[in-house]
Protein backbone atom coordinates (compact mmCIF):
# COMPACT_ATOMS: atom_id res chain seq x y z
CA UNK A 1 0.00 0.00 0.00
CA UNK A 2 1.53 3.26 -1.15
CA UNK A 3 1.03 6.37 1.18
CA UNK A 4 0.98 9.78 -0.19
CA UNK A 5 2.33 12.68 1.21
CA UNK A 6 0.64 15.28 1.78
CA UNK A 7 1.26 18.29 -0.43
CA UNK A 8 2.05 21.45 1.05
CA UNK A 9 1.11 25.36 -0.75
CA UNK A 10 3.70 27.85 0.10
CA UNK A 11 3.45 30.88 -0.25
CA UNK A 12 3.91 34.72 1.87
CA UNK A 13 3.03 35.23 5.22
CA UNK A 14 1.13 38.18 6.41
CA UNK A 15 4.56 39.90 7.51
CA UNK A 16 7.09 38.91 4.68
CA UNK A 17 4.31 40.55 2.24
CA UNK A 18 4.36 43.88 4.85
CA UNK A 19 8.36 43.71 4.53
CA UNK A 20 8.05 43.26 0.17
CA UNK A 21 5.74 46.47 0.43
CA UNK A 22 7.64 48.32 2.92
CA UNK A 23 11.35 47.79 0.93
CA UNK A 24 9.23 48.76 -2.54
CA UNK A 25 7.57 51.85 -0.51
CA UNK A 26 11.32 52.77 0.49
CA UNK A 27 12.77 52.12 -3.14
CA UNK A 28 9.70 54.78 -4.35
CA UNK A 29 10.90 57.56 -1.97
CA UNK A 30 14.74 57.09 -2.97
CA UNK A 31 13.90 57.27 -6.22
CA UNK A 32 11.06 59.45 -6.58
CA UNK A 33 13.17 62.71 -6.06
CA UNK A 34 16.09 61.26 -8.38
CA UNK A 35 13.08 61.14 -11.04
CA UNK A 36 11.92 64.88 -9.90
CA UNK A 37 15.56 66.16 -10.30
CA UNK A 38 15.78 65.04 -13.96
CA UNK A 39 12.25 66.14 -15.16
CA UNK A 40 13.17 69.74 -13.09
CA UNK A 41 16.62 69.57 -14.71
CA UNK A 42 14.81 69.17 -18.24
CA UNK A 43 12.55 71.67 -17.62
CA UNK A 44 15.63 74.23 -17.07
CA UNK A 45 17.21 73.66 -19.83
CA UNK A 46 14.24 74.02 -21.75
CA UNK A 47 13.34 77.29 -20.07
CA UNK A 48 17.45 77.95 -20.86
CA UNK A 49 16.79 77.79 -24.16
CA UNK A 50 13.68 80.03 -24.77
CA UNK A 51 15.81 82.78 -22.77
CA UNK A 52 18.50 82.17 -25.13
CA UNK A 53 15.85 82.59 -28.20
CA UNK A 54 14.31 85.44 -26.35
CA UNK A 55 17.81 87.45 -26.54
CA UNK A 56 18.59 86.33 -29.81
CA UNK A 57 15.17 87.85 -30.94
CA UNK A 58 16.29 91.44 -28.93
CA UNK A 59 19.65 91.05 -30.94
CA UNK A 60 18.28 90.70 -34.24
CA UNK A 61 15.45 93.52 -33.80
CA UNK A 62 18.46 95.67 -32.80
CA UNK A 63 20.69 94.41 -36.43
CA UNK A 64 17.40 95.45 -38.39
CA UNK A 65 16.46 98.71 -36.51
CA UNK A 66 19.53 100.36 -34.98
CA UNK A 67 18.22 100.13 -31.62
CA UNK A 68 17.39 97.92 -28.91
CA UNK A 69 13.24 97.03 -28.95
CA UNK A 70 11.00 99.46 -26.99
CA UNK A 71 8.14 99.91 -24.99
CA UNK A 72 5.21 102.48 -25.32
CA UNK A 73 4.41 104.74 -27.59
CA UNK A 74 7.31 106.75 -29.24
CA UNK A 75 5.29 109.59 -30.35
CA UNK A 76 3.85 110.80 -26.87
CA UNK A 77 6.90 109.32 -25.04
CA UNK A 78 4.05 106.89 -23.30
CA UNK A 79 4.64 104.03 -21.95
CA UNK A 80 2.08 103.13 -19.17
CA UNK A 81 -0.96 100.76 -20.10
CA UNK A 82 -3.31 99.51 -22.36
CA UNK A 83 -4.81 101.60 -24.87
CA UNK A 84 -7.55 102.61 -27.42
CA UNK A 85 -5.94 105.42 -28.99
CA UNK A 86 -2.06 104.84 -28.85
CA UNK A 87 0.37 101.69 -29.91
CA UNK A 88 1.47 100.93 -25.85
CA UNK A 89 3.03 97.94 -27.21
CA UNK A 90 6.04 95.99 -25.08
CA UNK A 91 9.24 95.29 -26.51
CA UNK A 92 8.06 91.66 -26.83
CA UNK A 93 5.73 92.23 -28.92
CA UNK A 94 7.68 94.51 -31.11
CA UNK A 95 9.92 91.09 -31.12
CA UNK A 96 7.55 89.07 -32.37
CA UNK A 97 8.67 88.91 -35.95
CA UNK A 98 12.22 87.61 -34.66
CA UNK A 99 9.98 84.93 -32.95
CA UNK A 100 8.46 83.34 -35.63
CA UNK A 101 5.44 85.07 -34.65
CA UNK A 102 5.02 87.96 -37.99
CA UNK A 103 1.60 86.62 -38.68
CA UNK A 104 0.33 87.76 -35.08
CA UNK A 105 2.46 90.72 -35.34
CA UNK A 106 0.47 91.59 -38.39
CA UNK A 107 -2.67 90.62 -37.12
CA UNK A 108 -2.24 92.75 -34.05
CA UNK A 109 -1.26 95.55 -36.00
CA UNK A 110 2.46 96.44 -34.54
CA UNK A 111 4.30 97.73 -37.35
CA UNK A 112 1.30 99.75 -38.33
CA UNK A 113 0.99 101.53 -35.00
CA UNK A 114 -1.95 100.43 -34.29
CA UNK A 115 -3.37 100.79 -30.66
CA UNK A 116 -3.12 97.98 -28.31
CA UNK A 117 -6.11 96.90 -27.72
CA UNK A 118 -6.75 96.47 -31.35
CA UNK A 119 -8.06 92.93 -32.35
CA UNK A 120 -8.44 92.18 -28.51
CA UNK A 121 -9.25 88.39 -29.30
CA UNK A 122 -5.90 87.65 -30.45
CA UNK A 123 -4.59 89.47 -27.39
CA UNK A 124 -5.12 85.73 -25.91
CA UNK A 125 -2.71 84.36 -28.02
CA UNK A 126 -0.58 82.14 -25.77
CA UNK A 127 3.16 81.72 -26.81
CA UNK A 128 5.05 78.74 -25.70
CA UNK A 129 8.18 80.17 -25.89
CA UNK A 130 7.51 82.89 -23.49
CA UNK A 131 6.38 79.83 -20.66
CA UNK A 132 8.93 78.77 -18.43
CA UNK A 133 7.96 75.13 -18.36
CA UNK A 134 8.19 75.04 -14.62
CA UNK A 135 5.87 77.32 -14.30
CA UNK A 136 2.01 76.56 -13.23
CA UNK A 137 0.45 79.29 -13.70
CA UNK A 138 -2.89 79.75 -16.13
CA UNK A 139 -1.52 80.93 -19.40
CA UNK A 140 -4.57 83.06 -19.73
CA UNK A 141 -6.50 85.92 -17.73
CA UNK A 142 -8.98 87.95 -17.36
CA UNK A 143 -8.70 91.25 -15.59
CA UNK A 144 -5.54 91.56 -15.38
CA UNK A 145 -3.68 94.80 -14.21
CA UNK A 146 -5.17 97.55 -16.45
CA UNK A 147 -6.78 95.63 -18.58
CA UNK A 148 -10.54 95.37 -17.40
CA UNK A 149 -12.66 92.32 -19.13
CA UNK A 150 -10.51 91.55 -22.09
CA UNK A 151 -9.28 88.13 -21.81
CA UNK A 152 -5.46 88.33 -22.41
CA UNK A 153 -2.37 85.59 -22.46
CA UNK A 154 0.29 85.94 -19.63
CA UNK A 155 4.19 85.86 -19.89
CA UNK A 156 7.00 84.42 -17.33
CA UNK A 157 9.76 86.18 -19.15
CA UNK A 158 10.20 89.97 -18.55
CA UNK A 159 13.07 92.66 -19.79
CA UNK A 160 14.94 94.15 -16.74
CA UNK A 161 14.60 97.84 -15.84
CA UNK A 162 17.55 98.21 -13.42
CA UNK A 163 17.16 98.89 -10.15
CA UNK A 164 16.13 102.39 -9.31
CA UNK A 165 12.41 102.05 -7.29
CA UNK A 166 10.28 104.43 -5.52
CA UNK A 167 7.87 102.43 -3.92
CA UNK A 168 6.98 99.79 -1.88
CA UNK A 169 9.50 97.81 0.41
CA UNK A 170 12.51 97.77 -1.52
CA UNK A 171 13.15 101.79 -2.46
CA UNK A 172 16.58 102.19 -4.01
CA UNK A 173 17.33 105.65 -5.96
CA UNK A 174 20.29 104.35 -7.83
CA UNK A 175 23.48 105.57 -9.29
CA UNK A 176 21.25 107.94 -11.81
CA UNK A 177 19.87 109.89 -8.64
CA UNK A 178 16.73 109.02 -9.93
CA UNK A 179 13.87 106.47 -8.13
CA UNK A 180 11.11 106.20 -10.97
CA UNK A 181 12.41 103.23 -12.31
CA UNK A 182 8.66 102.52 -14.30
CA UNK A 183 9.13 105.34 -16.50
CA UNK A 184 12.92 105.84 -16.06
CA UNK A 185 14.89 102.77 -15.11
CA UNK A 186 18.45 102.48 -15.46
CA UNK A 187 18.70 99.33 -17.14
CA UNK A 188 17.80 97.66 -20.69
CA UNK A 189 14.09 97.67 -20.62
CA UNK A 190 11.16 100.17 -18.92
CA UNK A 191 7.82 101.61 -19.70
CA UNK A 192 9.42 104.85 -21.30
CA UNK A 193 12.33 103.26 -23.19
CA UNK A 194 10.82 104.53 -26.38
CA UNK A 195 12.44 107.88 -25.99
CA UNK A 196 16.12 105.74 -25.97
CA UNK A 197 16.77 105.51 -29.76
CA UNK A 198 19.87 103.94 -29.31
CA UNK A 199 21.49 100.41 -29.33
CA UNK A 200 23.55 97.81 -26.78
CA UNK A 201 26.19 100.82 -27.24
CA UNK A 202 23.66 102.30 -24.17
CA UNK A 203 25.17 99.19 -22.33
CA UNK A 204 28.50 100.74 -21.11
CA UNK A 205 28.92 98.30 -17.70
CA UNK A 206 29.76 95.25 -20.28
CA UNK A 207 27.05 92.79 -22.29
CA UNK A 208 28.31 89.80 -20.54
CA UNK A 209 27.82 91.66 -16.55
CA UNK A 210 24.39 93.31 -17.71
CA UNK A 211 21.26 91.67 -16.81
CA UNK A 212 18.34 92.06 -19.94
CA UNK A 213 15.86 89.34 -19.33
CA UNK A 214 14.44 87.39 -16.03
CA UNK A 215 11.57 84.76 -15.14
CA UNK A 216 8.57 85.84 -13.49
CA UNK A 217 5.47 83.78 -11.98
CA UNK A 218 2.10 85.20 -13.21
CA UNK A 219 0.21 83.53 -10.60
CA UNK A 220 2.11 85.58 -7.70
CA UNK A 221 2.49 89.00 -10.07
CA UNK A 222 -0.80 90.60 -11.66
CA UNK A 223 1.54 93.10 -13.13
CA UNK A 224 2.87 89.70 -15.28
CA UNK A 225 1.34 89.21 -18.65
CA UNK A 226 -0.15 89.94 -21.04
CA UNK A 227 2.49 89.86 -23.43
CA UNK A 228 1.87 92.88 -25.52
CA UNK A 229 1.45 95.44 -23.15
CA UNK A 230 4.61 97.70 -21.74
CA UNK A 231 3.45 98.11 -18.54
CA UNK A 232 3.38 94.13 -17.55
CA UNK A 233 6.27 93.08 -19.54
CA UNK A 234 9.89 94.84 -17.31
CA UNK A 235 10.14 93.85 -13.62
CA UNK A 236 13.06 95.56 -11.41
CA UNK A 237 16.27 94.34 -9.39
CA UNK A 238 15.56 97.06 -6.39
CA UNK A 239 13.55 94.18 -5.25
CA UNK A 240 14.80 90.67 -4.05
CA UNK A 241 15.60 87.76 -6.53
CA UNK A 242 12.28 85.48 -5.35
CA UNK A 243 10.65 88.13 -3.02
CA UNK A 244 6.63 87.09 -2.66
CA UNK A 245 6.95 83.06 -3.45
CA UNK A 246 5.00 82.69 -0.55
CA UNK A 247 1.89 84.97 -1.37
CA UNK A 248 1.16 87.63 1.61
CA UNK A 249 -2.48 87.02 3.13
CA UNK A 250 -2.76 85.74 -0.84
CA UNK A 251 -2.78 89.62 -2.07
CA UNK A 252 0.15 89.08 -4.47
CA UNK A 253 -1.77 89.92 -7.34
CA UNK A 254 -3.94 92.62 -6.27
CA UNK A 255 -3.35 95.65 -7.77
CA UNK A 256 -2.80 96.82 -3.90
CA UNK A 257 0.19 95.07 -3.59
CA UNK A 258 2.09 95.73 -6.95
CA UNK A 259 5.05 97.95 -5.29
CA UNK A 260 6.70 95.00 -3.70
CA UNK A 261 6.34 92.14 -6.52
CA UNK A 262 7.04 94.16 -9.56
CA UNK A 263 10.20 92.03 -9.75
CA UNK A 264 11.57 88.80 -10.77
CA UNK A 265 10.62 84.84 -9.59
CA UNK A 266 10.82 81.67 -10.91
CA UNK A 267 9.63 78.40 -9.64
CA UNK A 268 13.13 76.29 -10.46
CA UNK A 269 14.44 75.20 -6.82
CA UNK A 270 17.08 78.08 -5.51
CA UNK A 271 16.62 80.68 -7.96
CA UNK A 272 15.94 82.09 -11.40
CA UNK A 273 17.28 82.32 -14.94
CA UNK A 274 18.26 85.96 -16.65
CA UNK A 275 19.47 86.47 -20.90
CA UNK A 276 22.57 88.75 -20.32
CA UNK A 277 22.94 91.30 -22.44
CA UNK A 278 25.56 89.28 -24.56
CA UNK A 279 22.25 86.66 -25.15
CA UNK A 280 23.66 83.82 -22.64
CA UNK A 281 21.77 82.73 -20.07
CA UNK A 282 23.08 82.30 -16.82
CA UNK A 283 21.59 80.98 -13.41
CA UNK A 284 21.00 82.99 -10.66
CA UNK A 285 20.97 82.35 -7.07
CA UNK A 286 18.06 83.81 -5.00
CA UNK A 287 20.83 84.30 -1.95
CA UNK A 288 22.65 86.68 -4.18
CA UNK A 289 23.92 89.85 -2.35
CA UNK A 290 21.44 92.42 -2.84
CA UNK A 291 23.96 95.27 -3.81
CA UNK A 292 25.52 92.84 -6.48
CA UNK A 293 21.91 91.74 -8.10
CA UNK A 294 20.82 95.75 -8.11
CA UNK A 295 24.38 96.27 -10.18
CA UNK A 296 23.92 94.04 -12.52
CA UNK A 297 20.74 95.42 -13.85
CA UNK A 298 21.75 98.48 -14.60
CA UNK A 299 23.43 99.76 -18.16
CA UNK A 300 25.70 102.22 -17.09
CA UNK A 301 26.57 102.71 -13.63
CA UNK A 302 30.28 101.97 -14.04
CA UNK A 303 30.39 99.26 -11.03
CA UNK A 304 32.55 96.62 -10.97
CA UNK A 305 29.82 93.56 -10.67
CA UNK A 306 29.95 89.94 -11.85
CA UNK A 307 27.96 86.99 -11.04
CA UNK A 308 29.09 85.01 -7.88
Amino acid sequence: MNVRKPQYRFGFTLIELLVVIAIIAILIALLLPAVQQAREAARRTECKNKLKQLGIAVHNFTDVHNRLPYNGDPATGSGCCNSTSRPEWSWIARCLPYLEQNNLYEQLGVGEGLHTRNNEPALATVLSELICPSDTSNETYTNRAQHGSVTVAVNTYKGVSGSNWAWGDWTNTGHTGNSHGLNNGNGIFYRGDNRRNKGLEVITDGTSNTLMIGEDVPKLNRHCGPWSYANTTTGTCAIPLNTGMVPVSGINTSDGYWQNVYSFRSEHPGGAQFTLADGSVVFVSENIDLTTYRELATIDGDEVATLP
